[in-house]
């Protein structure tokens, strides 16, 4: 095939995209941000014709930079965030509301009665999530108890309800396709992650009519064609779909079972492909569907979430005024040999996996009259990889085996003083790609693979190359003192809430 890959983005504030070759080199790229709604404190919202509008400026931005015209794509891949739930109507195309974003927390109460209920083992065991107003679940069941007249349309089968993905493919084929792919639909907490199909227990419990919702097909395989569009020709195969961190997996070549990847932004996502089989994680780590091909059985990936990682050096920058730009912390850190004793919890939403404490508080210990800012930004960064190291922790509990090495992408990545110690608690080693942006690099190898650019998944890899890579170099002994101080800080960033 001589044509390109063109692969959306679609992410929470902004919608990309970027125009591959055979060689997944970025030809061409535009970032095309778009408003963010806030109805009311903890309410997050879209328009879903802002997320489409973004999303086809994006295209025709990223089609001039890489010098090409629509018609020199050969396929199209599409990564997008997760969980965040749109409704619209079959006949017009219109959404019935606005859409209700991952973020969102207006239906926390209405989870705190599911698992009151005793319910939360039902979905555990289904579905392999927790139940969170996270999920877009309880977000579907949101819109349509607002009116009977929208729920009796959406029993007639008049209404469509999808995550962005089935959005986007939509409005590319001219309303002809109504599907999602099997990562994205076990993020709604309505899929049965075992048998790969809706759920009727939990779509009877949430209110939810099957008449609403999406063919859920492969991850890589030809899902439809491009349709009335006017930055892309008819008949452009729509072939690859993941939601986005199951896309970064797949774009860092994670293929094999045991293989990891950690993306760190705001918060960091740590995804382990566990092969064919789903683990019932012990930790409340959270067991997802990774992709599914075309043929052969699904992949599965565990799952667990950092909830401050960049967000703590922000917190240096906006809070403490300790630096001017997030860029700053690893020069700061470097002012100073070690943290001077300085142990840094980054508690400050509560800790996630494996303590799941929401009440936990940050804390920094261990300061003396000798403590500076250099301290500080060097135990903030030492607090990433603690977390992660953690979160590593808890899946190798689940799994029983040792992980080998993890890759890295998102932006803290690029700070070379954090994938250092990374690699030193860890005492594996840390790989960073050439090409960061693998959430959609991922979207553009599934698209690819479904139309025949790589035959198969070897020689796909033969694209991924390294970009840096770094290799423990403490001794056991140190990583153990290390790991002692940060257990006894995170003992005392829960204690301190309790008192």
């Amino acid at each position: 095939m001589a044509k390109f890959i063109l692969a959306i983005d679609q992410g929470t504030t902004s919608s990309r995209a970027i125009v591959f070759n055979e060689e997944l080199q970025a030809l061409g790229s535009k970032n095309v941000e778009y408003p963010q709604i806030y109805p009311k404190p903890g309410w997050v919202e879209h328009n879903p014709l802002d997320i489409w509008n973004s999303s086809v400026a994006a295209i025709r931005a990223a089609l001039k930079a890489a010098k090409i015209k629509g018609g020199d794509i050969g396929v199209v891949g599409i990564t997008n965030q997760r969980e965040t739930a749109i409704i619209w109507d079959r006949a017009t195309g219109e959404p019935i509301h606005n859409a209700i974003v991952w973020q969102c927390r207006r239906t926390a109460g209405y989870c705190r009665e599911l698992t009151d209920s005793g319910f939360e083992e039902e979905v555990r065991s289904r579905t392999g999530l927790v139940i969170d107003p996270y999920f877009s679940g309880t977000k579907v069941r949101w819109i349509l108890q607002r009116s009977k007249s929208v729920r009796s349309a959406a029993a007639r089968g008049r209404l469509a309800f999808g995550t962005v993905d089935a959005w986007l493919v939509w409005r590319l084929s001219g309303g002809r396709a109504h599907m999602t792919d099997a990562s994205n639909a076990s993020r709604t907490m309505l899929f049965n992650i075992r048998t790969l199909d809706w759920d009727d227990v939990l779509l009877n419990k949430l209110e939810v009519p099957r008449e609403i919702l999406p063919e859920v097909r492969g991850s890589s395989e030809v899902v439809s064609t491009t349709s009335g569009l006017d930055c892309l020709p008819d008949g452009v195969p729509i072939a690859g779909i993941a939601g986005d961190q199951q896309a970064a997996l797949f774009g860092q070549g994670c293929f094999g079972e045991g293989e990891a990847k950690c993306t760190f932004g705001t918060g960091a996502f740590l995804l382990l492909n566990t092969g064919a089989r789903p683990v019932d994680s012990k930790e409340r780590l959270l067991t997802t569907v990774a992709w599914k091909p075309a043929s052969g059985p699904v992949v599965y990936a565990l799952e667990g979430s950092v909830f401050v990682a960049g967000a703590a050096v922000q917190w240096l920058r906006d809070n403490l005024k300790l630096i001017k730009t997030s860029a700053g912390v690893e020069a700061l850190a470097r002012t100073v040999d070690s943290t001077g004793e300085v142990v840094f919890v980054p508690a400050l939403t509560g800790i996630g996996a494996p303590y799941w404490d929401a009440s936990a508080r940050g804390v920094i210990a261990g300061m003396s009259r000798d403590t500076g800012p250099g301290h500080i930004a060097r135990a903030a960064l030492e607090g990433i990889a603690f977390q992660t190291r953690d979160l590593i922790a808890a899946m190798e509990r689940d799994t029983g085996r040792r992980m080998k090495s993890l890759r890295v992408d998102g932006g803290a990545s690029g700070n070379g003083l954090l994938m250092q110690f990374l690699s030193d608690i860890l005492d594996v080693q840390v790989v960073r790609p050439a090409h960061i942006e693998t959430t959609a690099l991922g979207a553009a190898s599934l698209a690819g693979l479904a139309t025949g650019v790589w035959k198969s998944q070897k020689e796909l890899l033969q694209s991924w190359k390294q970009g840096a890579a770094w290799k423990p170099s403490i001794k056991a002994a140190a990583r153990e003192q290390h790991l002692a101080k940060w257990r006894l800080a995170v003992r005392r960033a829960r204690l301190n809430a309790e008192s």
